[in-house]
Formats: C-alpha cells, structure tokens, sequence
C-alpha cells in the first residue's frame, strides 16, 4: 500500500514539462484571465469589436467611474496583436470632458476609424460621439447625434465591401419618451456628421434595449425587448426590423417571437439587477448558413427555459421573416436552481454561433464564473467551456440605481482566437477581464469551417496497474491516429497504433516494462489527448 501511495504522490508533485512540450493541447482548460487595464476605477458594461483592416486589432470599451470627485467615462482599451497585449485608459478624452455620461457603443469602420458613441450629462443631454484615426490614443470633439432621453445606443459598421453602403455605421437606440421607439442615425464619414435620428418603430407598449447587426450583403438587422406598460416593466416579446436600402424603409415585426424575460433583481447575488435584452447576430462567413440570424436572451419560465434563468436562442434562416422556437443553450439540468445571465452573441469565421454568459453551476450559489457555449449546426447542438478561472461574487455598485453592476458583457474574434470580455469584482472593484480562446482548442471547427473529427481518449483501466492495462480510444470520423506512451522522462515507451482508423471504438492493451508514471499521448487533426497512468511494481 506504501508503494501505491508513493507513486500516486509522485503523480501529483512531479513537473510535467518535458511531457507536456509534446503536446499541442490535453484538453480544454481556461487560459489564465488577465485585466485589460487594472485600475482602481470600476469598470462596466463591456464591449468589443475588431477591426475589418486587420482583425488582430481590437477596440474595447466600458463605463468607468469614479466617485471622489465623481466622474463618469468611457474606458478606452486597444490591442494589436490580437489581445495578447493592450494600452489604453480609463477615459475617453475627447471634448468636453466633464460632461461625459458613459454608456458606449462602439465600432472600427472601413477605414479603421474608431467610433464611440456615449450619453451626455446635464446640459447634454442626449447622445453624443467622437472618432480617432489613430487606434484610441486621441479624440474628436463631440458630435451630436440626439439631444432627446434615451437609452444606451448599439452601435454597427457595414465592413462588406460588396454592400451598397459599404463604410456605413449605424447607432440605434431606445427614446425615453411614448411610445418609446427604437430610434436611428448613421454616419458615412466615419463620424465626422451624423444623420438627423429617424424613428424604426410604433410599439404597441415600449421597446427597452435595442440590438444590430449587419448582414452580408449590407442588410440592417435590428432587435429590442418589447415590455408591459406599468412596473416591473417585464420584457414579454421580441421585436425584429430588417432594412435592405441602408435604413431608408424598415420591414418591422413588433412581436416576433415571445419572451419572458428576467428583469428585475437577484436575491442571491446581492440583490444586483439583470435583465433578459436580447442580442443579435447574423452569420457572414461562406457557409451554408450564410445569413442566418441569431438572438440571444435571458429567460425563465417560459419553455424551453426553466424556473431558474437560462439562457435561450432564437433563429431566423429566412431574413428575418420566420423565427425558430427556442433553444435552451445551457446544457446544465433544467430547473436545478442554477442562473445563467447576460449573454452576449457572436458569430465567428468558421459560421460558428459562439455565446458567452455569468454562471454559477460550478459555484456557490452567490456566485458566478463565466462560459462559453458554442455550436456549429445552428443552434441544435452545443459544447460548453468554464472560461474563468476564478469566480466572483457580485455585488451593486453604490450610486448609479437599484442593484447596478452593470448589463453588458461581449465577445469577438480574430482569425485565430475568441476574444470574450467581462467585468467581475474580484480585484476589489469591477474590471474588465479577459481570457483569449485560441480556436485550436476547441474541439469541433476546423479551418474552412470543416467539421472536425471528435475523439475520446479514456482512462486507462485499470490505474494503478501491475505490468498490463487497456486503453480505449472513439473516433466520430475516420482519421489519421498516433497513440503513444511515454515516461516520465519522455522516453517513447510505446507505439499503441500509427495510422488510418475508420470510426468507431479501439482498444490497446500496454505493458510496462518497468514502474513508474507514464503518460499517453492520442493525436488526431494537430489536437491532442493526453492520459497519466501508474505502474506499479
């Protein structure tokens, strides 16, 4: 017994170095999570888009917020080496700055122009803008969009070389007046001039939120939560608006598909405030589901969600003009007491739908991490990945409302990797995080948008063994396979198999020449699995 705990210790202790050199990638594990831009300043509702220039170049944004003296910004955050590294500041710097009022939308246009748009504080009221034509590092003067109440506005660039309106950037946004419309203004110079704004719709109750995308061939797409009249304000639809003329006429459904969903606070987590606002993208990679739209919301109560929040998809293959029923994303049991909230959508080159969202079903339940879902075929079915690697637990930030933390987290990608961003308040106060997902390690998009090949390499048994254990191998699709073993040292001890598999299950049987760790290395498509195991005297 002495001698199997010994090894069993050594298992634990020794240094995998020269064992993991070999190895592309074991198996999905979160990289580690770093801040954007550490700071004392609370940073929230967090947001990131990629240049069309070069998608190595990325621009994220938040509120920032100071309370001695009090002072309300827009975080400005860069990378050009695809989030490896980033510089920026906690401020947008463009005129006037005391008036500020936070709340970004943002955007790289054609031109790789950054746009910010942002709400004004008294006597600004309304919505405001600044471009830079040097990656963030200086600031317009502010550009006056709207001066009426209004919410945050969501802001999209057409990038499509092919579009009629191609280096347009669109802002849409919620008015804070009857019937609360969703409003529009774009820009064609790079945020030089803004349009006069011009109402999309005539809810039949009030739209809150407000969402777009851009389609491959120019389309405007735009999405918003539909609510009661009266308190709480529960959003109970959404509605969808299409234009194919650059926003000149709309085609609109105020209640698309219903919703129920989450607004209001979360006991459990000090009582911070959420919402169900849907998100909205489409898909312009050069795949088969090319144009597919997708809107992502919190739910609960209305199948397929549970009782607890999850988060739900909807989608449309048609332009808008028909929607899915829902699909519960989270593939945690139904009804388990466990919460998943703020969603964000993206739709990546591969035509993968990737969705990332706060969840505690690792946690406690005052609690959350962050996850990644993604799906190749649509929606119907999906991986799921623990992107943090830390959990926080979150709390309102005193003075800005009822529960305030912040509604917003996002998502982008590069040609390599996902970009996910969001805010926790791990640090003390809440920062921007980050975990950059290269696309090699996850499992089932290859290059091209080929579906790859997905393979299980199980445990040894038995393990601990004396001289002899079984290995088992399950290909999906036929593949090219190298199993191996090697010690400790990475001595190749082994060849199990070195070849063409056709689908299906396999099974080795290795034997030990002497005792000590081992580790068994499978490799398929570049990926790679690896097993330790224990031989024993």
């Amino acid at each position: 017994m002495r001698k199997l705990q010994y090894y069993i210790i050594i298992l634990f202790l020794l240094p995998w170095s020269t064992i993991i050199a070999q190895v592309d990638h074991l198996s999905f594990e979160p990289e580690e999570n770093y801040r954007l831009n550490p700071s004392d300043v609370s940073q929230t509702e967090v947001f990131i888009v990629n240049s069309p220039l070069n998608r190595d170049v990325l621009f994220s944004s938040c509120n920032t917020l100071t309370f001695i003296p009090f002072f309300i910004s827009e975080g400005i955050y860069v990378t050009t080496d695809g989030g490896t590294s980033w510089y920026g500041n906690d401020t947008c710097t463009g005129e006037p700055m005391a008036f500020h009022g936070g709340d970004p939308g943002i955007a790289i246009d054609k031109d790789g122009a950054f746009i910010i748009t942002r709400l004004g504080r008294s006597p600004f009221t309304g919505l405001y803008s600044h471009y830079s034509t040097d990656q963030g590092q200086t600031w317009s003067a502010q550009q006056v969009i709207s001066t009426d109440d209004l919410e945050r506005a969501s802001v999209a660039t057409d990038y499509f070389p092919g579009s009629p309106y191609y280096g347009r950037t669109y802002a849409v946004w919620v008015k804070f007046a009857p019937p609360f419309p969703l409003m529009m203004a774009y820009t064609d110079d790079s945020g030089i001039s803004w349009t006069g704004s011009e109402q999309i719709n005539n809810p039949p109750n009030r739209s809150a939120g407000g969402d777009i995308c851009i389609g491959p061939n120019g389309e405007v797409y735009v999405c918003w939560a539909g609510v009661t009249d009266v308190s709480p304000f529960k959003e109970i639809y959404v509605g969808f608006a299409s234009s194919k003329n650059g926003g000149a006429d709309w085609h609109i459904s105020e209640e698309a598909f219903s919703m129920n969903g989450i607004t209001g606070l979360l006991p459990d987590k000090g009582n911070i405030r959420v919402n169900g606002l849907p998100g909205i993208a489409v898909d312009t990679a050069s795949g088969e589901k090319n144009g597919w739209i997708y809107i992502v919301s919190g739910q609960k109560g209305l199948l397929p969600a549970g009782s607890d929040p999850d988060i739900i998809l909807n989608r449309s293959e048609d332009g808008g003009l028909s929607w899915s029923s829902g699909i519960r994303v989270n593939r945690d049991a139904p009804d388990n007491g466990k919460t998943q909230y703020f969603p964000s959508v993206h739709v990546d080159k591969f035509g993968a739908v990737d969705i990332i969202f706060y969840d505690d079903r690792n946690t406690t339940i005052d609690s959350a991490g962050v996850f990644l879902a993604r799906t190749d075929d649509g929606g119907n079915s999906w991986k799921e990945y623990e992107i943090s690697d830390h959990n926080y637990k979150p709390e309102p930030i005193g003075g800005l409302g009822q529960g305030y933390q912040g509604d917003n987290i996002d998502l982008t990608s590069t040609d390599t990797r996902l970009c996910p961003v969001w805010m926790d308040n791990s640090s003390g106060t809440y920062q921007i995080w980050t975990s950059p997902i290269e696309f090699s390690t996850l499992d089932f998009i290859g290059e091209g948008g080929q579906k790859k090949v997905v393979f299980e390499l199980r445990q040894n048994c038995p393990n601990p063994f004396h001289q002899h254990s079984n290995i088992l191998i399950k290909l999906t699709d036929p593949a090219m396979v190298e199993l191996k073993v090697f010690d400790i040292q990475g001595k190749e001890s082994a060849v199990l198999t070195e070849g063409y598999k056709s689908a299906g299950e396999y099974e080795f049987q290795f034997e030990a020449n002497k005792a000590g760790i081992y580790i068994c290395i499978l490799r398929i498509d570049n990926r790679s699995r690896s097993i330790k195991m224990v031989a024993l005297p």
